[in-house]
């Protein structure tokens, strides 16, 4: 990114902050099992993040990115996950290496941020609160937030208004194709890590400005700019 950098930093949740894996696939599992189903690899379930939880449900469900469930099924899972997933948040997950230090670069040198996740505001606020990561972020814009989730550009556009920004003055940073496909559409410029979910697909085939190895490093180089 050219000076001046970016006026705000927007972040992904799942993947690029937190390594909340192991929380989902625990209520995934849970759920199955309510249903007297097999449980999934928490591998595999990892490969399910990122579109928010009904498409997480439905693909534990079916075990597939793009199967449809059946519908009843579907109707019995959807609460039952959400149930165990209130008390699995937040038990396992963690932030990545180096995402406390570069949140507190970020917010040392007075950069606004936004965190934009497709997860319900009702698990998000208690996922950033348990985790302490609540003090960072002055907007979150959250899958009920906003009438459409990302890939749609709707997330990106509100966190920038919000903020006071035009999305050309925002950097994003996600790890997987909607976290890029959103800041394309809204018109933000976007950088990935490669350690997050991205559906199982290396970041090697995301089409990002930049990859950077974790958000510490990310944060050395907006500073640089500002």
């Amino acid at each position: 990114m050219s000076p001046p950098g970016p006026r705000a930093v927007l972040f992904d949740l799942d993947g690029t902050l937190l390594d909340s894996a192991p929380d989902l696939a625990a209520a995934a599992n849970a759920m199955l099992a309510e249903l007297g189903l097999p449980a999934r690899a928490p591998a595999l379930i990892a490969t399910y993040i990122g579109k928010g939880i009904p498409k997480l449900v439905e693909r534990a469900l079916t075990g597939a990115l793009d199967a449809a469930a059946d519908p009843a099924l579907f109707a019995r899972a959807l609460p039952a996950y959400e149930r165990h997933y209130a008390a699995e948040s937040g038990r396992r997950a963690l932030p990545f290496p180096g995402v406390r230090a570069g949140l507190r670069a970020l917010q040392a040198a007075a950069v606004p941020m936004a965190c934009i996740t497709n997860k319900a505001e009702l698990f998000t606020l208690d996922l950033l609160q348990r985790t302490a990561l609540d003090g960072f972020f002055g907007v979150v814009v959250c899958g009920d937030t906003v009438a459409q989730k990302k890939p749609h550009p709707e997330p990106v556009l509100t966190a920038c208004a919000r903020l006071g920004i035009r999305p050309a003055e925002a950097l994003m940073i996600g790890d997987s194709a909607i976290d890029v496909q959103a800041a394309r559409a809204a018109g933000c410029p976007v950088w990935c890590v490669p350690y997050g979910y991205n559906e199982g697909r290396p970041v090697e085939s995301l089409d990002c400005d930049r990859t950077v190895a974790s958000i510490a490093e990310a944060a050395a180089l907006i500073v640089t700019v500002r």
